[in-house]
């Protein structure tokens, strides 16, 4: 089974408006795998980009999350602070937008806007590791001395030594990154300064080689470039502009010897480089080893270095600090047994308030909260996020609670008054130039009831814990050394304008820019509407995102340039393994990329399947009206508009909220809201014409045909195979 990347669950989010609150999302579940294409479908109003801005945090003032979660790498997206969110949102999950023109600077060149959202994010990540390094080395220190006092020096000692060379692998490791990153600055500038010349481009090229010259010497390193390798390179590019004009420059001997430059310094940057973490653990051992000096390979000097640091080192600080790893595990079960009855006795006096009194509650809340951030199990490297999220949501939803304890009878009154002044005006005959405003209301029993479910989550995931019997503790340390590892590599890992730069034209190249040397110098308004959807794309891919949400991002765009923008979306999904959303209103766009469709309609998913199920055998009559104004070369018939608009979600229907404009509507449609049926263990479609007791109504005649016919190519393509 594919690893699930984003889980969606019974989100509700709502808008404050002038005429009333407005339902947009009404309770949509779905599931987004590892390397799939979610496509969500729908008309404008549907309640698709809604969800896809609740998923990347950027709804707007007036929006309100009514309930739901959106859970990604064991957070509820939710429940997270702005601080929090920074480090997921462009980082984790980035999204493209639908005018190209609304990422970006108009008066920026669009490498500098490339580059600066690398660099702002390389900085970002190198003060968070140094954080989490120095924190999770303290409190593994901490916990090994509060189960074991006597063994304190010991303790002391062991971490501090692992930092000490954790110091010194950093130091080698960054030594070998800034070689490396001038080396990879250096081949891109060459290979752009060659460009350029082929291409009759004015530069200036004395200049540039003299940068060139003086640089070059700053890629030295024993694993990156070696000095004798350019000993005669360098002298003769000096002397091809040494001394002379600019017009008395031989250019083509100058590109030849650039060239020959640039084979080295790439093979430079190609060349294999040893495990810095253990390199590290035995120059601080040996401080007079000299790898420079060493004459086996890479993989007898990983070796040696390998088996040093686990006998001298490694073995026992594993094996220590599983016992501090498992003294934190049962601190902290013993802080969850102590809390479990105060947690339930808690969920049980709210729960039976009728009003949720504040007096009572708020120093019961703030008790229970500080005994939940003192039972969390700090040390672990995964954590789980219903304990780190309680104290904001459920602080969040009390507060609401209570404001509209406070502003529900004050927005009634005004409604009542608007009301009945309303209505008197309408009895003497005259016509109201406004409208009566409905009034906003906290749904005090909803609020209740998400508080209850707060509670419930934590109990649960503590009972869970605490009769859990699979904690490994030896495992949880070995995770915890190579989390080390990561944050230390990381921590000296510099986002150089040099690297973003190399790293900017890469990515201009990957989604189809030509001549991405040149192209990285101009503004946005120097490019096609099509091109600035590539560049936006382009920064969208910048921080290597886990999922890649693309809302209409082919709507603005000319047929034959949504065309060419489409493929290039599925061919990078499928090179980086991404998960993407595509929001759309089109069906048709998303035929030949979608692993599955979720069909929206004011605010609901109506149906979700397959791309197969979608197109093949599609369940609801909104489903069916969508791929019959669908447009294909093949298709005779007239192809059919939806009657109707969509319906006034201030005022949401009663029944299935599609009724009023399908044809097919049974009289329940109007009665009572159809659940999500079952057609098959990948689809389901909110409809009552799934019931057993439903008339039998076939799809339209266009899209009976056009599934027969598409079945048909595809049969006939297997047989010609």
């Amino acid at each position: 089974m594919a690893e699930k990347k984003l889980q969606v669950k019974k989100l509700q989010v709502s808008f404050r408006t002038q005429a009333g609150i407005l339902k947009a999302v009404r309770g949509i579940s779905f599931d987004l795998y590892k390397g799939e294409t979610l496509a969500i479908v729908g008309e404008s109003g549907s309640g698709k980009s809604v969800t896809s801005k609740a998923i990347i945090g950027i709804l707007s003032g007036n929006s309100i999350v009514e309930g739901g979660e959106i859970l990604y790498d064991g957070q509820d997206l939710l429940k997270i602070d702005e601080e929090h969110f920074h480090k997921i949102r462009g980082d984790k999950i980035a999204m493209i937008f639908q005018d190209p023109l609304s990422s970006l600077n108009p008066i920026m060149r669009v490498g500098k806007q490339l580059t600066e959202a690398m660099i702002l994010n390389g900085r970002a990540r190198q003060r968070n590791s140094r954080k989490e390094f120095n924190t999770h080395l303290a409190l593994l220190k901490k916990n090994l001395i509060e189960n074991n006092p006597e063994n304190k020096d010991k303790y002391v000692k062991m971490c501090s030594d692992f930092d000490k060379f954790c110091i010194k692998s950093t130091q080698l490791e960054k030594a070998y990154n800034a070689a490396n990153s001038t080396a990879v600055s250096t081949h891109t500038n060459i290979d752009e300064l060659v460009f350029l010349l082929e291409k009759n481009q004015r530069v200036a090229l004395k200049a540039q080689v003299v940068t060139i010259l003086r640089i070059l010497p700053r890629t030295y390193h024993h694993y990156v470039v070696h000095g004798d390798e350019l000993e005669t390179l360098i002298p003769e590019l000096n002397g091809l502009v040494k001394g002379k004009k600019a017009i008395d420059i031989d250019k083509v001997a100058v590109i030849d010897v650039l060239k020959r430059i640039n084979d080295v310094v790439k093979a430079g940057i190609d060349r294999e480089h040893p495990d810095f973490f253990r390199l590290g653990y035995y120059k601080f051992r040996n401080p007079d080893f000299d790898e420079k000096g060493y004459t086996g390979s890479i993989a007898d000097l990983d070796k040696l270095t390998l088996d040093f640091l686990d006998s001298d080192f490694m073995i026992e600080f594993i094996k220590l600090g599983s016992e501090g790893m498992l003294y934190s595990r049962n601190k902290s079960l013993d802080a969850k047994k102590e809390l479990l009855p105060k947690l339930n006795e808690f969920r049980d006096l709210v729960n039976s308030m009728e009003v949720l009194d504040k007096k009572v509650l708020s120093p019961r809340l703030r008790e229970l909260k500080t005994g939940v951030k003192h039972a969390v199990d700090y040390v672990r490297v995964k954590k789980h996020s219903v304990e780190y999220s309680f104290g904001i949501s459920v602080s969040h939803e009390f507060k609401r609670y209570y404001e509209g304890l406070r502003l529900n009878p004050k927005n009634l009154r005004k409604y009542e008054q608007s009301k009945a002044k309303f209505d008197k005006l309408i009895e003497s005959g005259k016509t109201p130039t406004w409208k009566v405003i409905p009034p906003y209301l906290v749904d005090l029993e909803l609020t209740k009831s998400n508080i209850i479910k707060i509670l419930d989550d934590l109990i649960y995931r503590y009972n869970k814990d605490i009769a859990s019997t699979t904690y490994d503790p030896h495992k949880e340390m070995i995770e915890l050394v190579d989390f080390f590892k990561e944050q230390a590599s990381r921590l000296v890992y510099r986002v150089t304008q040099g690297i973003a730069k190399t790293r900017a034209i890469e990515l201009l190249k990957e989604v189809g820019i030509a001549e991405p040397e040149i192209r990285y110098k101009q503004y946005p308004f120097e490019f096609s509407g099509g091109m600035r959807q590539r560049i936006v794309i382009a920064i969208a891919l910048s921080a290597n995102p886990d999922i890649l949400i693309c809302d209409e991002p082919t709507t603005a765009l000319d047929v034959t340039i949504q065309s060419q923008i489409l493929e290039l979306i599925n061919r990078i999904k499928k090179e980086r393994n991404l998960s993407v959303i595509f929001i759309t209103h089109d069906l048709g766009v998303v035929a030949n990329m979608a692993d599955r469709v979720a069909v929206m309609y004011a605010g609901k998913i109506v149906e979700y399947g397959t791309a197969d199920d979608i197109f093949y055998d599609p369940k609801h009559p909104y489903t069916w009206a969508l791929l019959a104004s669908m447009p294909d070369l093949d298709t005779k018939e007239k192809l059919e508009a939806i009657p109707g608009t969509p319906p006034n979600m201030i005022y949401p229907p009663v029944g299935d909220a599609f009724a009023e404009r399908n044809k097919y509507a049974l009289e329940i449609d109007f009665e009572q809201e159809p659940p999500l049926f079952e057609v098959s263990e990948t689809h389901y479609a909110a409809t009552w014409l799934l019931h057993p007791n439903a008339p039998k109504v076939e799809p339209p005649k266009i899209i009976t045909e056009r599934i027969a016919r598409m079945k048909k190519e595809v049969e006939d393509y297997g047989k010609d195979r």
